[in-house]
């Protein structure tokens, strides 16, 4: 079973609502799948799609690879034994904090882009002249949906987002990245490539924000928990 959290701290006052203890192992597995993933897609997109039209898809994607990188560095500092201060203590955190946000977030908006430039390439089509050419359609946006089940991980509980903001403020983020990427797949369907940049400017300005903002809350959480409710010094045996 796992232990209880003190929620009241050695002053009387209520303790803050730090975000459960996660296997920093998982999240260096996702840091790999994050990395080579969006790489390999904006290399077939590059390979197969048309320059003309790639809006800056292949940019989100590099975005999502790198962001792993560094999600993975946060991740890799994890540490509550001798000698953790209040930075390693929250260093899973704040590295599922940057995966999420600055890793997946642009990912989701790259994929429908990225879809559609692979099913409409003249290049792959050109490679089986004698292949059937079929109409798409509605089912284009199937790879959309996967945003979806990314909100509701975000509005559940799940997300780290979660625990560093309002429930409010949780649902208008995450309203306002749908939205965007929403806004910005309608821009690149209808050719606006600059507003398509706009629209993806504002999402990916807008996650830093969050992650800056949520990493340093993890860490003024983590130093007021730590503050009001000190570690039992280890034994040791005599």
């Amino acid at each position: 079973m796992s232990k209880v959290r003190p929620t009241i701290g050695s002053d009387g006052l209520a303790l803050p609502v730090l975000p459960p203890e996660r296997d920093a192992r998982v999240w260096a597995r996702l840091v790999r799948v994050m990395f080579y993933t969006p790489g390999f897609l904006a290399l077939l997109l590059i390979k197969a799609g048309e320059p003309a039209s790639f809006g800056v898809t292949v940019e989100l994607l590099m975005l999502s690879s790198a962001a792993a990188v560094v999600g993975g560095l946060y991740i890799g500092t994890q540490s509550s034994s001798e000698g953790a201060d209040h930075a390693s203590r929250i260093g899973t955190w704040s590295g599922s904090l940057v995966i999420e946000l600055l890793g997946l977030v642009p990912f989701l908006c790259a994929v429908p882009a990225l879809f559609h430039e692979l099913a409409h390439s003249r290049l792959l089509h050109a490679a089986a002249p004698d292949a059937l050419d079929v109409t798409l359609g509605a089912s284009e946006l199937l790879p959309m949906v996967a945003i979806l089940p990314f909100i509701l991980y975000q509005l559940a509980g799940f997300g780290t987002l979660h625990f560093v903001v309002s429930k409010p403020v949780n649902w208008a983020i995450n309203i306002g990245i749908l939205a965007l990427i929403i806004a910005s797949y309608i821009s690149y369907r209808e050719g606006e490539y600059g507003m398509e940049k706009r629209f993806d400017g504002a999402l990916v300005v807008g996650m830093v924000l969050t992650v800056f903002y949520g990493v340093l809350k993890l860490r003024q959480m983590q130093t007021d928990y730590d503050a009001q409710c000190p570690l039992k010094a280890a034994k040791h045996s005599a």
